[in-house]
């Protein structure tokens, strides 16, 4: 399944690519499920975010690497692929991009998971969307 959302922020491309830190990390993780950050290794090729969900009763680790980080004058982008994944999720793809659009920004957020059904897959498809949905305001409060 796929999830793609747009967001144009007021900030040109170099700010954004230094504004993705740890502090924008946690601040772009909803309320619920609460997440402890357990790894931030940063945005470049080889590497590791890992986080720790709480489902009140039960908690679940998410690890990432990154897989692939490119810039070029007009756009910048690195790619998080799960290796540990919670236990809904056999496999998870993020593109993060951003491109440069006039004086400002776009920050992409371009997703591929699968959670093993087609059914669960369209189950969690709302509730992923939501959970990226909730960082558009918070790009661009950080991004003004």
């Amino acid at each position: 399944m796929k999830i793609t959302i747009k967001t144009r922020v007021n900030s040109d491309l170099q700010r954004v690519k230094s504004g993705f830190t740890e502090k924008l990390f946690l601040s772009l993780n909803p309320p619920f499920p609460p997440v402890r950050l357990l790894e931030f290794g940063g945005c470049e090729t080889g590497d590791i975010v890992s986080l720790q969900l709480n489902f009140i009763f039960f908690k679940q680790t998410w690890t990432s690497e990154i897989t692939q980080d490119t810039q070029t004058e007009n756009e910048w982008l690195f790619v998080d692929q799960g290796i540990k994944l919670p236990f809904f999720l056999k496999s998870w793809t993020h593109r993060h991009v951003v491109e440069k659009e006039g004086t400002g920004s776009v920050i992409i957020d371009d997703i591929k998971y699968s959670t093993g059904t087609f059914l669960t897959d369209l189950i969690m498809y709302p509730v992923l969307m939501g959970q990226f949905l909730y960082r558009k305001p918070i790009y661009k409060r950080v991004f003004k």
